[in-house]
């Protein structure tokens, strides 16, 4: 194995064992609501972790955006200006995580206005969400962090991070739960203690490993640079891509609502086989991120072209994989998830959809891990907006045209968003790289 792909798999794999102890977590969560005596109890945290997930996945640029000026900066072998990002980006993190707390109140309210749920699960709910808003400068601040170290080329330190997390986060619920007889208030309370917690050791772990401090001083001097300027532009252009995504899953998620239970069941059922190969391939996106962005940084073009070559190798072998495991195992993985045998048998007709997420979405995976790390982040907003508006054209087109049932319309629109945004970053890489090469 050459170099390129060591180094790949030494940033890949830590990755990947960060993102699969995330389902452990919620599978946690919802067993202990599951047991306070009321189906409320599950509804209220599946409802409030879903109003902060929302609202952290669109600030998850405070992540993407830092790895990649992070990694480009280390590149080019600028330590005062890697020593200021990281700066700049938890001085944002965690100012905007006390914004979070001061709107609080508007942002529960219209979160819960959209979700509709129960009377009482709304109540449980709004305690959820009351106790774990404290927690949000501490998850934006470790956003920051984490994205630090990848573009430091470093996810070892956010792995022993999200491990210690979780662990803390399901120790802390059960004793406030178990031990202390709490209900939804402990699960919350859990999670905040988690967070904060985190946020701490990864602190620490920044001390022990890095020549960096974290001080008044530094962080004023992280603002009075003139590069400020550049970091908000590429967070909000990552911001504005973002925003897309959750439009194009919120719609999916709708209409599949507005279909009744059964598909929007089927519907949230298949994704599952997309979060499950996003898991494995969000590691090798993040080893996009850090390569990418250094070798950019550097100006070392033919060792970018490599790193991209062999992602894909990587992201193609993926495919193979989790196709076939979709195709033979699929059903048994839908009944895994359900014991609901109208919900399964509904899913079959579905299926197909569902073995070609992996073969349609890699390219889109892998690219916006390279477009992150070159910040790129314009061009992955423009994609964005290309695919969003062939998502809602195909799907209003193919209904109006009643060429198939309104899901299979859903899904393949879908698939072709997934498509599309990597077709349209394809063409402009190519475009960079051959513009690259008559510069140089």
């Amino acid at each position: 194995m050459d170099w390129t792909n060591r180094e790949i798999l030494r940033i890949a794999v830590p990755a990947i064992v960060s993102n699969v102890t995330v389902p452990l977590l919620g599978l946690v969560d919802s067993a202990i609501s599951g047991h306070l005596g009321s189906a409320a109890y599950i509804g209220a945290v599946a409802v409030g972790s879903m109003l902060f997930n929302m609202m952290y996945w669109l600030l998850g640029f405070l992540r993407m955006g830092t790895s990649g000026m992070t990694s480009q900066a280390l590149g080019a072998g600028r330590m005062d200006e890697v020593r200021r990002l990281l700066h700049r980006a938890m001085l944002t993190g965690f100012g905007l995580g006390v914004g979070l707390i001061v709107l609080w109140w508007p942002l529960r309210e219209l979160g819960l206005l959209l979700m509709q749920p129960t009377d009482e699960v709304t109540e449980l709910a709004r305690t959820y969400f009351n106790i774990c808003i404290w927690g949000a400068p501490a998850m934006l601040s470790l956003y920051s962090l984490n994205g630090w170290y990848i573009g430091m080329q470093d996810t070892r330190r956010p792995m022993i991070v999200s491990i210690v997390q979780n662990v803390i986060n399901i120790a802390a619920s059960l004793l406030f739960v178990l031990g202390f007889g709490m209900k939804v208030e402990g699960i919350a309370l859990g999670t905040v203690v988690a967070q904060w917690s985190g946020v701490a050791l990864g602190v620490a772990l920044l001390h022990s490993g890095y020549d960096v401090t974290l001080s008044v001083r530094s962080f004023k001097s992280s603002v009075s640079v003139q590069t400020t300027g550049g970091f908000f532009a590429v967070n909000r252009d990552i911001f504005l891509r973002t925003l897309f995504l959750v439009a194009v899953m919120f719609f999916f998620t709708s209409a599949g609502a507005r279909q009744g239970d059964t598909l929007l069941a089927v519907n949230t059922l298949l994704l599952q086989f997309s979060l499950i190969f996003s898991y494995v391939m969000d590691g090798f996106a993040f080893a996009a991120e850090a390569m990418c962005g250094k070798f950019y940084g550097a100006r070392d073009f033919l060792h970018l072209r490599q790193t991209v070559r062999s992602v894909f190798v990587w992201g193609a072998a993926l495919v193979v994989v989790f196709t076939a495991v979709y195709v033979f195992g699929g059903e048994g993985f839908l009944r895994l998830l359900t014991d609901e045998e109208d919900v399964v048998q509904a899913s079959t007709d579905y299926l197909l959809w569902a073995v070609l997420l992996p073969l349609c979405g890699m390219a889109a995976f892998v690219w916006d891990g390279v477009f992150i790390g070159t910040t790129w982040a314009w061009q992955m907003l423009v994609a964005t907006l290309i695919a969003a508006f062939l998502f809602f054209g195909c799907y209003y087109m193919l209904l109006l045209l009643n060429v198939a049932g309104t899901n299979h319309v859903l899904w393949l629109a879908y698939l072709l968003f997934l498509v599309m945004r990597g077709v349209v970053q394809t063409v402009y890489y190519c475009f960079a790289m051959r513009k690259l090469r008559i510069k140089n």
